[in-house]
């Protein structure tokens, strides 16, 4: 049998959307929180079964900052998937890079990715580039187990809890709750900087045409971010049990709420 190879999607995203533009800054990007677990499950398997453990990224080149961190979080390699053409890449377009990608690096046994984003929250990304790359793929994974020549990974669905017989090679989407996040230890953070820094490929390094990524390759637009502000408010309503009701069902009754 041959040496493991997992490798993990991440996005170094942004923390605030200015005046609806998205800025990239050093002090306004960081690693996707939500791929955090997604690296904490490869390395398990990476020590359970051996291999090594690859993390890629599409981004600008300040996003090299979020690769730098996996590799001291204990990747043994990380690739930014960087070129002007990809600029304006909607969720189908980035998944057509990751996946051209990821054939660039086979034998890849598994891909790994975070729910979602926490800039963009689609969710998209992962299953789309798992069909590209035609693979079986388990979503919203809550432990991964290794079994004969795959995993076997739990999900909860509907109040059910499923288990699936997952083959390699395959993908999985992972829940924030499967795994937690590794610490940084001083000598991998040395690494990050130094021996390991990552590797940047173009589109003529994947073999893609430009007009298969960035906006020529994305059928969606994002026309603006924002953040939404929390309009709730709380009441607290005085007095006994039975007053509390009455002013309550009045309250729903005065606002329309109930008849």
């Amino acid at each position: 049998m041959s040496a493991r190879h997992f490798v993990v999607c991440v996005k170094s995203v942004v923390l605030d959307a200015a005046h609806g533009q998205v800025v990239r800054t050093p002090e306004n990007s960081i690693l996707n929180p939500f791929d955090r677990p997604a690296l904490a499950i490869a390395l398990e398997l990476r020590q359970t079964l051996g291999g090594t453990v690859t993390t890629i990224s599409m981004g600008p080149p300040l996003a090299d900052a979020a690769l730098r961190e996996t590799i001291a979080l204990g990747a043994d390699r990380a690739v930014l998937l960087s070129d002007r053409a990809m600029a304006g890449a909607d969720t189908l377009a980035t998944a057509a890079v990751l996946a051209a990608a990821v054939k660039k690096l086979a034998p890849v046994d598994l891909v790994l990715f975070g729910t979602r984003t926490a800039d963009s929250d689609t969710g998209q990304v992962g299953p789309l580039t798992a069909t590209a790359l035609h693979r079986p793929l388990v979503t919203d994974i809550r432990s991964l187990t290794p079994a004969a020549d795959g995993c076997r990974a739990t999900k909860y669905s509907d109040g059910f809890l499923e288990t699936y017989a997952l083959p390699f090679p395959g993908a999985v989407t992972v829940r924030p709750e499967a795994a937690a996040p590794g610490e940084i230890h001083l000598g991998r953070l040395e690494n990050a900087f130094s021996a390991r820094a990552p590797e940047v490929w173009d589109l003529r390094r994947i073999g893609l045409g430009p007009e298969a990524t960035g906006i020529a390759g994305s059928p969606t637009v994002v026309a603006k971010l924002s953040t939404v502000q929390p309009r709730k408010t709380c009441r607290f309503i005085d007095g006994d049990e039975a007053n509390k009701v009455d002013v309550l069902v009045q309250q729903l009754v005065n606002s329309g709420l109930i008849g």
